[in-house]
């Protein structure tokens, strides 16, 4: 179960990275808007830097929860 979970969160911290980092660039050098994150919420350019943390923090913490070792249940 942990490994789905982790596989799961990462995934989602992948996307939310992506897309974080995706909207920065795009306002920033580009002046225009892209991916769909800025369909979602309305941010200056700055706060999309704060969902790139978030995107990497949810890829870490889904490694940490995949690669936690299983407890063994005392009989």
């Amino acid at each position: 179960m942990r490994t789905t979970i982790g596989y799961t969160v990462e995934s989602i911290g992948y996307v939310v990275g992506a897309q974080g980092l995706v909207s920065f660039v795009s306002r920033t050098f580009f002046g225009t808007e892209w991916g769909w994150l800025h369909n979602v919420v309305d941010l200056p350019s700055t706060a999309y830097l704060g969902i790139v943390v978030v995107g990497l923090a949810l890829i870490v913490g889904g490694v940490k929860t995949r690669k936690a070792p299983e407890r063994q249940e005392a009989a």
